[in-house]
């Protein structure tokens, strides 16, 4: 009799319905990825090496390119979406463990194991082509990897807990910069001994608080303390983008306001309530985010993962989830999604490869469809087509696993 029930809650699980519209978003991103931003930023380049004023291909840089420092671009949204996303997975694939039998002790386990992976996995995939293992914690892999078994211990708790838990990490987040003495850089000479030279400082530093200036804050303090306790080859210095290890710490928040957002949609409210929170809840967060810049208590930096920025981008996260919840769940409108199914079922694989294969899939391609193969649409373009045409052959590889029914779960 028990086995029997254990059967019919394991056959309710299996045929509840997926979120097709976090499969569509995850495959969005990861396309992304793995067509290395269909390399828009790259062939804007070229285009405003001969015309530095054409405002189209400005905005395509703009939005192709992290920003320096302050503000927001298509491409600095792509790992908040990752770790939106881990938020959202996790209400949902918890859930089915726990319908299947799973005792909390193992998905517990399940949780630590997956954390662990995921951080060797991340620090694998930077080190490719290196003489030496890069003992880094900035990669997207091993930032979520940092926070995942956090974010396991708020799975099931109660909204308000949850709430409470972003609020106390962006809280700590704000007080370890804000109290940091010493931080920020000096406008007029900079500090090129951790890669800010003055012009650089004096053009994206000006209207940014001192505690938050980069590679002059607390995060880095910490990470010339933290990475040179690993085994390297020279001495840490400073990153040259700016990123410090502790962002796990605010983008833990990021993923419990996914997760928040993945518990909502398992409701069994109306879609159309639910689609109304996630939208209304995405313009809360821009708007949130954006006092807390102009009131001066923290910048919009993704660099450091301010706390007005993991608010400002979780408001992103809820209205594109919104956009493709309204489209592919509510209004039906799924045949276009397929695509990016491919690929979103199966991230890690194609995540891989783009980090791994990019450069000798491009060079085989050429090998067999001819050296100038990449500039059918014009030296200036040849960025895109290389990005698109290797992208296309990892989507294929995943298409191919697709049809067998190969999936690469952690």
């Amino acid at each position: 009799m028990g086995s029997h029930g254990e059967s019919e809650v394991a056959k309710g699980h299996r045929q509840q319905p997926r979120l097709l519209s976090l499969d569509a978003y995850r495959g969005l991103i990861m396309v992304s990825l793995a067509f290395k931003g269909f390399g828009l930023r790259e062939t804007a380049e070229n285009h405003l090496a001969t015309n530095p004023d054409a405002s189209f291909w400005q905005a395509v840089h703009y939005q192709f390119s992290h920003v320096p420092w302050t503000g927001c671009g298509y491409w600095d949204l792509i790992q908040p979406s990752f770790m939106f996303m881990v938020g959202v997975s996790m209400a949902y694939s918890y859930a089915k463990r726990s319908g299947l039998g799973h005792s909390y002790g193992r998905m517990l386990r399940h949780a630590l194991w997956r954390s662990a992976f995921l951080i060797l996995l991340g620090v694998f995939l930077i080190s490719d082509s290196l003489s030496s293992t890069n003992w880094s914690l900035m990669n997207v892999l091993t930032q979520i990897g940092l926070g995942y078994t956090f974010l396991f211990l708020f799975w099931r708790r109660r909204l308000g807990l949850q709430a409470l838990g972003a609020v106390f990490v962006l809280t700590l987040t704000w007080m370890l910069y804000v109290l940091y003495p010493g931080a920020g850089v000096e406008l007029p000479s900079g500090s090129p001994e951790v890669g800010v030279q003055p012009e650089w400082a004096q053009r994206y530093l000006a209207e940014v608080s001192p505690a938050w200036h980069k590679n002059a804050n607390a995060g880095h303090a910490i990470d010339v303390w933290l990475l040179n306790q690993m085994p390297r080859q020279d001495p840490f210095v400073y990153n040259g983008g700016g990123y410090p290890t502790i962002n796990f710490i605010p983008s833990l928040a990021t993923m419990l306001f996914g997760l928040m957002v993945g518990g909502f949609l398992r409701s069994r409210r109306s879609a159309q309530t639910k689609l109304g929170t996630l939208l209304a809840a995405g313009i809360v967060g821009l708007a949130v985010g954006l006092i807390l810049e102009w009131t001066g208590v923290c910048p919009l930096v993704k660099r450091i993962w301010t706390p007005s920025w993991a608010i400002f981008s979780t408001g992103w996260c809820c209205l594109i989830l919104g956009g493709l919840y309204a489209l592919i769940d509510v209004a039906g409108i799924r045949r276009w999604t397929f695509p990016l199914a491919v690929v979103g079922t199966n991230s890690i694989a194609i995540y891989s490869m783009g980090m791994l294969l990019p450069d000798w899939t491009a060079e085989t391609l050429r090998t067999h469809l001819g050296q100038n193969i990449f500039q059918l649409w014009g030296a200036a373009n040849e960025p895109a087509l290389e990005s698109v045409m290797v992208g296309l052959t990892f989507w294929l590889v995943c298409w191919w696993m697709y049809r067998q029914r190969i999936f690469l779960k952690v």
